[in-house]
């Protein structure tokens, strides 16, 4: 009577052992589906760009002579570069290559390419109205702007991380920036993904990927991060 009642007891361990897998496997599956169904056709469960920066509060004025300031940038995903109009060394290659990601996001209505003079002294509205008439793009969607040297400086190692800011120990009058790099920044006034490499064709290619993904994101609030740009 034993042994078969001690067989009883191990078969029906058996099934409890078998029920509990079944439901624990039932269990991982509805989760499974759960979360598939809610993120499905969403971006939400990739890995987030990094933040890098934020864009600090600017005044300038663009190739028509409208005061642009970090507000006009609210909303929109930007492409963020300095250059001058009269370089004959890498910014002819660098704009060049801007023009490509014009070409390929110039249509979506939350882009932006914004191009600031590191050369103001030289660079006045009309030259950078006529620099970009040359380039034959739309002016609502690729800004030039000009302003006052040390604010326009500032805003590149400040805000966009394009050069050193130790560089700004110098006299201003003694500085010059000339960097081959572009930034990008999110619909949030945050600098977003990696500084790239605007001659190299990888990075590029980067770029264009990491603009299409902030393009998907929806902004957080109304106003910038950080309460950086209010209303």
């Amino acid at each position: 009577m034993i042994e078969p009642f001690r067989n009883l007891q191990i078969t029906f361990a058996v099934i409890m052992r078998s029920k509990l897998f079944i439901y624990l496997g039932f269990f991982i599956v509805l989760v499974l589906s759960f979360w598939f169904f809610l993120f499905n056709g969403t971006d939400a469960w990739k890995a987030k760009l990094p933040v890098l920066s934020y864009v600090k509060s600017f005044s300038f004025k663009n190739q028509d002579n409208m005061v642009f300031t970090e507000k006009d940038m609210l909303g929109r995903v930007t492409v963020v570069e300095y250059f001058f109009t009269t370089c004959k060394g890498i910014c002819p290659r660098l704009n060049s290559n801007m023009h490509t990601i014009y070409d390929q996001f110039k249509n979506e209505p939350n882009f932006l390419i914004v191009s600031h003079t590191c050369n103001p002294e030289t660079d006045s509205v009309p030259r950078m109205k006529h620099y970009a008439d040359s380039l034959k793009v739309d002016t609502k969607k690729w800004v030039f702007l000009t302003g006052k040297k040390d604010s326009l400086y500032f805003q590149a190692r400040n805000s966009y991380l394009l050069d050193d800011p130790k560089n700004s120990l110098e006299k201003i009058e003694d500085q010059f920036i000339h960097t081959q790099f572009f930034a990008l920044v999110d619909k949030d006034g945050k600098v977003r993904g990696q500084i790239y490499d605007g001659l190299k064709q990888d990075e590029l290619d980067r770029l264009k990927e990491d603009i299409a993904n902030l393009l998907k994101e929806k902004s957080s609030n109304s106003n910038f991060a950080n309460n950086i740009f209010n209303p």
